[in-house]
This record gives C-alpha cells, sequence and structure tokens, in this order.
C-alpha cells in the first residue's frame, strides 16, 4: 500500500473558533454593508481573506523572538535579517519597512514621476494604487493564457515578451522600471518560469532600464520553476532562488507571506546610490534605517522564516494543501484558475454566477453567498479590486472576475479543506437562483475594497 501524503510538521498549539449559524451570519454581514472586510474575526468560520501575516510561525522563529534587539538603531536582529537576505537572495542592500505596501511607497518615491509607464504582469491592487497616485501608468502585459480560467498552462503568471516590447519601443523614455510579481497573485497565484524572467532580463538590458521584483510568494514560484520547468528538477529551492534574483535589481517583500511572519517587510537592491536615496523617505515613512517599522524580533522570525521558507518539504506541504482543496472543487465541477496558485484557490465567478450583472460585482456577491453558507471568508479580485479608471471615472471590467481563497500557513487542516469545497459546492448547486448582487452606496477614491460599502440587490 502506497504511503499518503501528509503534512512536514505537526500542531504544538491550537486557537478555538466559533461555528456561527447561518442566521447570524446573514445579520452580521448586513452590519458590515455586505463589505467581508468589515466583519470581525470572531465572526468568521475559516478565514481566507488573505494569506498575508495569518500563517502559524514556527518553535524555531518563536525561539528568535525571545532574542531580538530593541534598539532603535544598529540592532543585531538588523544584522540577521541582513545576512539572510544577502545568503538567501544575494542581494547587497536592503531597506527594512513594516511590510509590503510600504516597501512599494518608499522605493516608488525614489523611482516614479508623474506620467511615467510601468509595464508588468498584473499589477496587485497595492502596486497598481501607489503607480496611479504617482499620476503614473500601469500597463499589463500578462500572457493572454491567463485570462482562460480552465485552460492548463504551467506558467500563466508569465509576462508576454512581445507585449513587454511594444510597451518598451513605445514608452521607454518614461519607463523607469519593469515589474515582475513573482507569484502573480491577481491572475490566480500563477507562477513565472525562469526562461520568462530571463527574457525580461533580456528586454530591460536593451533599453537600460532595472527590473523590479515583486517578491511576496517568491518561494512558491520557485517550488513552481523546480516542479515544472525542465532543467531545474535536481536542483535545490534555493538554489532556483538565487538564479531567479540574479535578473533582478531591485525587490520589494511583504514578508508576511512567504516568509512566514506576521508582520514585515524590505527593500532590496544592488545599487548603493539607490539604498542612500530610499533611506530618505524610510526615514520620512517607516522609521530608522536598521529598523524601518518593524521590531527586533519580528526581524529575527523574519531572518528565519526566509531560511525555512525556502525549504522543500515546507513548501510542498504548502502547496500539496492548496492543490487538495482544487481538486475537491474540479471533483464538484466548480471553476477556476486552474492549475491551483501556490497561496489561494481562485474561483471563476463570470461562470459560477453568470445570471448576476457584471456591474453588480459578482466575485462579491460570491463572497457573500459562501460567507452565509459556511462562515468562510474570501477576497474579490475583479472588478470592485480593479477600482476605476483615474481619468474617465467609469468602473474597470478585468477579464478575470475571481473570488480567491487564500490559504494561511500552517493554520488549517485537509478538513478545512474539505468545508470550504463543500460550502462552494452548495452555493454552486444554486447558483440558477442567484440573480441579483450588489450596489456601491460609498466608496474611497483608490484602492476602494477595503472600505466599500453596499446594498444588496
Amino acid at each position: 500500500m502506497e504511503i499518503p501524503f501528509a503534512e512536514s510538521y505537526k500542531i504544538k498549539m491550537v486557537e478555538p473558533i466559533y461555528r456561527s449559524s447561518r442566521e447570524e451570519r446573514q445579520q452580521w454581514i448586513k452590519e458590515a454593508k455586505y463589505n467581508l472586510f468589515n466583519l470581525k474575526s470572531k465572526q468568521v468560520f475559516i478565514d481566507l481573506l488573505t494569506d498575508s501575516g495569518t500563517g502559524a510561525m514556527s518553535d524555531r522563529q518563536w525561539a528568535e523572538m525571545m532574542l531580538g534587539d530593541e534598539s532603535y538603531a544598529g540592532a543585531t536582529s538588523y544584522d540577521k535579517m541582513k545576512c539572510a537576505i544577502k545568503n538567501i537572495l544575494g542581494f547587497e542592500y536592503f531597506m527594512p519597512t513594516h511590510q509590503g505596501r510600504a516597501a512599494e511607497n518608499v522605493l516608488f518615491s525614489v523611482l516614479i514621476k508623474n506620467g511615467d509607464y510601468i509595464p508588468g504582469n498584473s499589477h496587485f491592487d497595492t502596486t497598481k494604487g501607489h503607480i496611479e497616485h504617482r499620476k503614473a501608468h500601469a500597463i499589463d502585459c500578462t500572457i493572454d493564457e491567463a485570462s482562460e480560467t480552465e485552460l492548463y498552462h504551467p506558467f500563466k503568471g508569465n509576462v508576454d515578451p512581445v507585449k513587454l516590447e511594444k510597451v518598451m519601443a513605445e514608452h521607454h523614455e518614461k519607463v523607469p522600471f519593469i515589474i515582475v510579481t513573482v507569484t502573480n497573485n491577481t491572475a490566480g497565484g500563477q507562477p513565472v518560469s525562469m526562461e520568462c524572467l530571463r527574457q525580461v532580463r533580456k528586454i530591460a538590458d536593451k533599453y537600460k532600464k532595472p527590473v523590479v521584483f515583486d517578491s511576496a510568494r517568491f518561494a512558491e514560484n520557485a517550488y513552481f520553476i523546480k516542479i515544472r520547468e525542465k532543467g531545474y528538477e535536481n536542483k535545490t529551492i534555493k538554489e532556483i532562488v538565487k538564479e531567479m534574483f540574479s535578473y533582478a535589481d531591485m525587490m520589494t517583500m511583504s514578508a508576511k507571506k512567504d516568509a512566514i511572519v506576521n508582520m514585515g517587510g524590505f527593500i532590496a537592491m544592488n545599487s548603493e546610490e539607490i539604498w542612500r536615496q530610499t533611506s530618505v523617505f524610510n526615514i520620512m515613512f517607516e522609521g530608522y534605517i536598521t529598523y524601518g517599522g518593524m521590531s527586533g524580533r519580528d526581524m529575527n522570525a523574519l531572518a528565519v522564516g526566509l531560511d525555512e521558507g525556502t525549504e522543500f518539504d515546507y513548501l510542498e506541504t504548502r502547496i500539496k494543501q492548496v492543490e487538495y482543496l482544487g481538486n475537491k472543487l474540479t471533483e464538484y465541477g466548480i471553476p477556476f484558475q486552474s492549475p491551483a496558485g501556490g497561496h489561494a484557490i481562485f474561483v471563476d465567478a463570470n461562470k459560477v454566477l453568470p445570471n448576476v450583472p457584471k456591474e453588480e460585482f459578482r466575485a462579491q456577491t460570491l463572497g457573500i453567498e459562501l460567507y452565509i453558507e459556511a462562515g468562510i471568508r474570501g477576497v474579490e479580485i475583479g472588478a470592485l479590486l480593479a477600482d476605476r479608471d483615474p481619468v474617465t471615472r467609469e468602473n474597470r471590467y478585468p477579464k478575470l472576475e475571481l473570488l480567491r481563497l487564500a490559504i494561511p500557513r500552517r493554520v488549517y487542516t485537509d478538513n478545512h479543506m474539505d468545508v470550504i469545497a463543500a460550502g462552494l459546492k452548495n452555493v454552486f448547486d444554486r447558483r440558477d437562483s442567484i440573480t441579483r448582487g450588489l450596489n456601491i452606496t460609498r466608496e474611497a477614491p483608490i484602492m476602494r475594497h477595503f472600505t466599500v460599502e453596499f446594498e444588496h440587490l
């Protein structure tokens, strides 16, 4: 008999969660103005809103928390973090920040000017927000296959080199850098191949432009390269990571994902001059350059997390759990971005709720229905997140209208995955009866999805 796959960790601590009634959930989501962000955590049974900062740290990480150096300047914790970034990622210089969007804010304050063009692969919400807030343009150059959710492609997160070349040929004088998100969150947690990274580097060199990686889930990306790309099957994750970052000049990192900490991030770069320029904004926005809004204990945990997060056994356990949920949904006939991504399942709301008008936010509607059905909280990745066009103020309707179910690291068991799949199946089975969605009653001018308020139609 074949020995089944099992998690590469054992559980030391548990946290109780409350199993609410449908009537309670209907009242709570109404009080939350149908915004899943507004729900209290105690009102959620299985929380898949995000995998950012929601993971369970290891015994090694908790041990390092006790050794944190909380000195304002020059803490030993800074040196531990610097050493981990150098050894694992290969960058000479780094700037700590309290999370990923803070890293973007600091770096983009140096690099982006009014009217610039920033080509990349499906910029995520904060990335696009920081670009458009500076009156610049985020240009999506993702391959077309990414928008066909049921089509198999091993690297749906890839940049299309033809699209990128076209943007560079037309706008290179106003392109400060090319950005590549690994993995590509907006496209469904889909990986980028090493060959694609080489192609981007070649185009960047042609136009003498730097390359920036949005690296929140870089280790998951490296796992997919090892599993799916010829020539990398015998390389370690750390070896693959080193090659990946050899094609980048700078990176931003939300360490709340692949470094498995509850708070933290950083910018890393090879240029001492860029480091000096970012230090000015880091002091203005984040704190001194050797802590950047982080406590010493968090820097210690982050350094260990970078090491643990780039080990194959951990990544295999993490990604196979996402794959397990994807297999259950396939069994039930529920369409999602296939193959399953590294950190989440992205359910195709256009195919699940085609009777809901697109103007009534299909993916958000699906998220509300799933919460009422089973107490599961996801997040919309679609027209709501895409925001309004900054010039016309019209809603933007991307090709993909997805409900993201982000799986926290080392938190839930496969039993929880079974509950998620059953809850979705129940919604899917009554999909024909769901014909109306939501209407916005209040929204912010940018990154509206965090605080938006709705009425149910």
